[in-house]
């Protein structure tokens, strides 16, 4: 037998299948146990997850995140650009805000309304019903279009390069099977396979890491590391491609992310994405019913800690094996082609057989989950948001009905959004276009909606809608001038070449600081908040006491060395 084959061999398809069979049979006892538990469905448990460990919580937020747009997006980017796009993995120490700042404001929020919350929840309960049925709408349009749509797309590509699958089988493939363990797994099942996906995951990454080193420096990982550092430094036009910040304009990449922008852009969407977005703060909301508030912020702050250590992983598990096999490419010991191929090539070339088995039963857990987080989240938005306040009073099994039917609506809209991605050259600068778009609205209203008494609830309303409708314009603007690259001719594109043509990040960053403007002025002119609304910022005594025991050694050493290791990152790539 050929240990060291480049293809799947009948021992890699054992193993995949063994393996897969063990997968379903854990999340399949671990969903009866639990239902068994509660004697009958709760659409509460389906969407959000009862009690789970702080570490179950931590693995599961990270495995919500990555998705297939990681397997092929993130390494290709780092064959191509190195290190560039790293501002957007390196967010470990922005999970803490959600745990320590926004967690305790969500838990009041929780006592104040007696039930599991939404971020549209607390939306409305904070500033209009109309501010938080926005958020759900946008959300629900996001997730479509860049969540779903983006995850089947690129794990179609993913497939294809690994084991020669067509593209629409392995897309179509993912996101029927996604689709199936969503709607029968619920949040459950969800972080069950989290659990299980995470470990393999990353175990299985970091051998990709070591074996491609080894490959690259003849057998020493030491020569390996000098030998991929010495190569993406030579690119660039010499500037190289190992720097997280490109200071100069002569510097080919300084264009794209200019300067110290790139840092407050990539933070603009990590705040939104990691304190605010429902699919991520969904993962920390599941309590025990009449649980005590102190274990349940010190269970949810754990777990964002935890969360907080796996999010330094990516660059390591994806970004650096791009940039090692460029640099394999380069002494042609493999043939990449094409960037977008490089994980699932160093995956067939450097991993021993057997274990190229293994890891993939990772990979696929880590694409089931990720889109299914997508989708569970989607039908927990329709089910809290639209559906229950339409249909009051109906059983419990009744609303997990509801949820499942608007997983299937949510599968059928991305397998009709797919064409239309297909024909979109520059996909993962299309995603983090659209997220730079919607963030700069959600940090403004949602930050002056938890720290600041003054801000009103029309000043909310209004600017959650004057921030989408600014984000779309110049989304669809982007699409008629090729993000702003495109020479236009015309009196309508040159009186608003600063409205298309300015770098995206600075766009981002300027539509941020109009906004905290906008918000601010309009709260001049609006009526104030009522006591209501301000009570449910409002920390009471006893809850700021909850608070202070909710926190205890194991949370700051935790949060310093995430913090400290983030630094790390950025001083050795500066």
């Amino acid at each position: 037998m050929d240990w060291n084959a480049t293809h799947f061999i009948w021992l890699d398809w054992a193993v995949l299948a063994i393996g897969i069979v063990g997968v379903v049979a854990a999340v399949w006892y671990a969903i009866w146990k639990d239902r068994k538990a509660q004697e009958g469905e709760d659409s509460s448990a389906y969407l959000f997850g009862k009690g789970e460990p702080w570490y179950v919580i931590g693995m599961a937020i990270f495995a919500a995140n990555i998705g297939s747009e990681h397997l092929v997006g993130l390494a290709g980017t780092g064959a191509k650009s190195g290190v560039g796009m790293a501002h957007w993995e390196m967010q470990g120490w922005m999970i803490l805000i959600l745990g320590w700042l926004f967690v305790p404001f969500y838990q009041l929020m929780i006592n104040k309304m007696g039930k599991i919350i939404t971020m549209p929840d607390f939306l409305k309960f904070r500033y209009t019903q109309r501010t938080g049925s926005w958020l759900s709408i946008i959300t629900l349009v996001a997730y479509v279009l860049t969540k779903v749509s983006v995850t089947a797309l690129t794990g179609g590509i993913f497939f294809k390069y690994l084991w020669g699958l067509n593209f629409w089988v392995g897309a179509i493939g993912l996101i029927l099977i996604t689709a199936v363990f969503t709607v029968f797994g619920g949040m459950k099942g969800v972080m069950t396979l989290s659990s299980i996906q995470t470990p393999i995951l990353i175990i299985g990454s970091f051998l990709v890491l070591f074996l491609g080193l080894s490959a690259l420096g003849g057998g020493n990982i030491a020569e390996g590391w000098t030998s991929m550092m010495d190569y993406c430094n030579q690119l660039n036009n010499g500037y190289g491609t190992t720097h997280m910040f490109h200071w100069e304009e002569g510097d080919s990449m300084y264009h794209e992310y200019p300067g110290f922008v790139v840092f407050i852009g990539a933070s603009i969407i990590g705040f939104w994405y990691w304190c605010t977005d429902q699919h991520i703060v969904q993962r920390v909301l599941g309590q025990v019913p009449g649980e005590d508030n102190a274990e349940v912020m010190k269970r949810a702050r754990r777990g964002t800690i935890a969360a907080g250590f796996f999010k330094i992983l990516p660059c390591f598990m994806f970004l650096i094996p791009g940039m090692i096999a460029a640099a394999l490419a380069q002494k042609g010991q493999i043939d990449l082609t094409e960037t977008d191929a490089a994980y699932a090539i160093m995956v067939q070339n450097v991993l021993p057989a057997g274990i190229k088995g293994i890891v993939t039963i990772g990979f696929i857990c880590a694409l089931v989950a990720s889109l299914a987080a997508f989708f569970n989240s989607c039908a927990t938005l329709f089910t809290e948001d639209f559906y229950k306040p339409l249909k009051k009073g109906m059983s419990e099994a009744h609303y997990v009905l509801v949820g499942r039917i608007a997983t299937v609506v949510v599968v059928i809209l991305g397998f009709l959004w797919l064409p239309i991605m297909m024909g979109m050259d520059t996909l993962y600068n299309y995603l983090q276009g659209i997220q730079s778009l919607l963030a700069p609205t959600m940090v403004v209203v949602f930050a002056c909606g938890i720290l600041s008494k003054k801000v009103t609830p029309k000043a909310g309303e209004y600017t959650m809608i004057l921030g989408f409708i600014i984000g779309m314009v110049r989304l669809v603007t982007n699409v008629f001038t090729d993000t702003g690259r495109a020479t236009m001719d015309g009196a309508f594109w040159n009186a608003t070449t600063w409205f298309w043509q300015t770098n995206w990040l600075v766009f981002e960053c300027w539509l941020l600081v109009f906004l905290f403007v906008f918000i601010y002025a309009v709260s001049f002119f609006t009526p104030a908040p009522t006591a209501k609304q301000i009570d449910a910022i409002t920390f009471t005594s006893d809850f700021k006491k909850s608070i202070k025991e909710s926190w205890g050694t194991f949370d700051i050493v935790g949060t310093l060395v995430v913090i400290g290791l983030c630094s790390c990152f950025y001083y050795y790539f500066w």
